[in-house]
């Protein structure tokens, strides 16, 4: 990872704000943020770096559990009659229950160099693996935290750790079942934690809050994690609606489905991400409009677990803030996630080009879809600024010109066949913070991360 010889870029071709604009100047600041950014200016000036490949902004991963990278391909077997997000849940505690600190390292190095490939530049990490094997805190109760600070540190992506309230094991069950003994926290504990990240003060790392579930902790505990929690601007994130089962015992413990009754106590504003909200109805999705919280779409997850598809013509039609996420790692590329969203619905409505909006001058599927995303990235992440725009942390990605999805493509399609053609790696160059952090498509740390990847792997799964 290296400072750019000079801090001026230049780029042929750059999504700002308003879309491709061409010969775009950009000038980086010492703070890694983006001080200037000026279309049209058709030469380099000297001291300029060109660029030989569009530059579009990094996306953030709003929603991942690292510790789960060590899981992704291990639960598509099916030994039983039937094989749900539950069952599937159950053997991913396997990894939960052994995996420790030093290895959550390895695994978490190699997910987020992936991420960076995949077109991320910043990850907002559900983190509920807290404890020791046996349930009891660590000498640090924050190692696994640390853990992760680390390998983003070691990596150059940029982390929103999100501690979480993780309580019980589901509305009628008020302790934790002993395979979710290392999850446990109070709303003390999660408010220490943001606070002691905040404190570390590590370049690229800040913290928000998340509570794990309507199902998985108390409404006298939510609330008073939501009153320590005021004058807090950081992000709050939530599991709501992911399953019809978890919709259909909160609505039998509290006379609400999940979102409604979120919406209920008024706690909803635009701080909040909804992670999944796959099961709603349209007063649902109505309320979280006015509130103006965000929610995170995990497409590929959602499809690898059966969860169901959410109602994203309902959430467009609304301008609801959207972002997309690796959840379980079971892909690491926000194209992949992109294509997915409107992929389903392609397929439940047979019709294609579902997410385009031609009445409203939006032709394109996917100019509209990494618009939304782009713009409830920041707020997921709980920065100020996101995207190509002055005062921004300067993230980009520099478009491989050899990329087999874009060879020969009118500028006017670009964006459509990055998503909707080859999934071949698309991203010469990757710029966090204002240091390139891939070059000509790799990491420094590559070969050692793979290496202490596999050897936390054959550990980790040495029983088979």
């Amino acid at each position: 990872m290296s400072t750019p010889s000079e801090h001026l870029l230049w780029a042929p071709r750059a999504w700002l704000p308003q879309g491709w604009q061409t010969d775009v100047l950009l000038r980086i600041g010492a703070d890694g943020c983006w001080a200037d950014i000026t279309p049209h200016v058709p030469v380099p000036p000297p001291g300029a770096e060109p660029l030989h490949g569009a530059l579009l902004p990094g996306l953030v991963d709003a929603h991942s559990h690292a510790f789960q990278r060590a899981f992704a391909g291990l639960a598509e077997q099916r030994t039983r009659a039937a094989d749900t997000f539950w069952s599937w849940r159950d053997r991913m505690y396997r990894v939960a229950l052994r995996i420790t600190p030093e290895q959550l390292r390895a695994v978490a190095t190699q997910l987020y160099l992936e991420l960076l490939q995949g077109g991320y530049t910043q990850v907002c990490e559900f983190h509920y693996l807290q404890h020791a094997p046996d349930g009891q805190p660590y000498a640090d109760p924050l190692a696994f935290s640390w853990a992760l600070a680390e390998a983003a540190r070691d990596t150059g992506i940029g982390l929103t750790l999100l501690p979480v309230l993780y309580e019980r094991a589901g509305f009628q069950q008020p302790a934790l079942r002993p395979d979710q003994r290392r999850f446990a926290t109070s709303a003390d504990s999660v408010w220490h934690a943001v606070q002691a990240i905040q404190e570390r003060h590590q370049p690229g790392l800040n913290a928000g809050i998340a509570i794990h579930s309507l199902r998985a902790a108390a409404p006298a505990s939510i609330e008073r994690l939501v009153r320590q929690a005021e004058g807090f601007d950081g992000p709050i994130h939530i599991h709501v609606a992911e399953q019809t089962a978890e919709v259909d015992d909160c609505f039998a413990a509290t006379g609400h489905r999940p979102i409604a009754w979120l919406a209920a106590q008024g706690w909803l504003d635009p701080r909040w991400q909804l992670v999944h909200a796959t099961h709603t109805v349209p007063d649902e999705i109505a309320a979280v409009a006015r509130s103006g919280a965000g929610i995170v779409l995990c497409p590929t997850t959602e499809a690898n677990l059966g969860d169901g598809l959410p109602d994203l013509p309902g959430i467009l039609a609304q301008a609801i803030p959207i972002t997309v996420g690796s959840d379980s790692q079971i892909n690491r590329d926000w194209r992949e996630e992109l294509r997915w969203l409107d992929y389903g619905q392609r397929l439940i409505q047979r019709q294609r080009n579902t997410a385009a909006a031609p009445e409203a001058g939006q032709p394109s599927t996917a100019a509209r879809l990494w618009s939304r995303v782009l713009a409830g990235s920041a707020r997921a992440a709980g920065q100020a600024l996101w995207g190509l725009t002055p005062g921004s942390r300067a993230d980009a990605l520099v478009l491989s010109p050899h990329t087999a999805a874009t060879l020969g493509m009118p500028p006017s399609h670009l964006l459509d066949a990055l998503l909707f053609s080859s999934p071949a790696p698309a991203w010469s160059e990757v710029l966090v913070a204002g240091r390139w952090v891939l070059r000509n498509g790799q990491h420094p740390q590559a070969a050692s991360s793979a290496q202490a990847f596999e050897g936390a792997m054959r550990t980790l799964w040495a029983e088979g």
